[in-house]
């Protein structure tokens, strides 16, 4: 069975705008090692360092209307909106990186956390062979670090697709982050370096 993230709105908007400042141009950069469980034909898991690093951040107002286009457009528009955004760079081991094109940052139970999306890369022989996996064309990436010690650990989903959820007899609505594989991925040992969020 496939985890399901799912994330209320307002932590979006309302905590996009609570750390404004947090981002000039200064870089933070986060270092770990990413441990990713296989699935379907292949379910060998692997290991590989991993390196994210952030120069920006979207702001509450471009949150806003990125949500309003994954409700209008589902995950498609969100692509075609966010997809020419680079505000820093996520890599596994030696692999070119792939540009973040969505970051928010808000604090959870104490310690800060750091949410990124980005367009996975996806091969011709997966586009050409049609698998199921094309549905799932997002990369995301949640890391909860201690501000006092620079250290933490993480999630990672290497193929997530995102969709908008109305909420059903008044509850509120919400954005679901669904993982292609059975299990998302973890990172740990995470450590910040550069310009230290707090």
């Amino acid at each position: 069975m496939r985890k399901i993230r799912t994330i209320g709105l307002l932590v979006f908007v309302g905590l996009a705008a609570s750390v404004g400042a947090i981002y000039g141009q200064e870089k933070t950069t986060f270092t770990g090692t990413a441990l990713i469980y296989g699935s379907g034909m292949n379910t060998r898991t692997v290991t590989r360092t991993f390196t994210m690093r952030v120069n920006g951040r979207t702001t509450a107002a471009e949150v806003a209307e990125y949500l309003k286009t994954l409700e209008s457009g589902g995950q498609e528009g969100l692509r075609n909106a966010i997809s020419k955004n680079d505000l820093g760079q996520f890599s596994l081991g030696s692999s070119v990186g792939r540009p973040l094109n969505a970051v928010v940052v808000d604090t959870f139970e104490g310690k800060t956390r750091v949410r990124a999306v980005f367009e996975r890369w996806i091969g011709f022989g997966e586009l050409r062979g049609g698998y199921r996996s094309v549905d799932y064309p997002f990369g995301y990436v949640e890391i909860v670090i201690d501000p006092k010690t620079g250290k933490g650990d993480g999630t990672f989903i290497p193929a997530a697709q995102i969709r908008f959820k109305h909420g059903k007899a008044g509850a509120a609505d919400t954005v679901e982050i669904e993982d292609f594989g059975i299990f998302p991925g973890r990172l740990l040992g995470v450590r910040m370096s550069g310009f230290k969020i707090s």
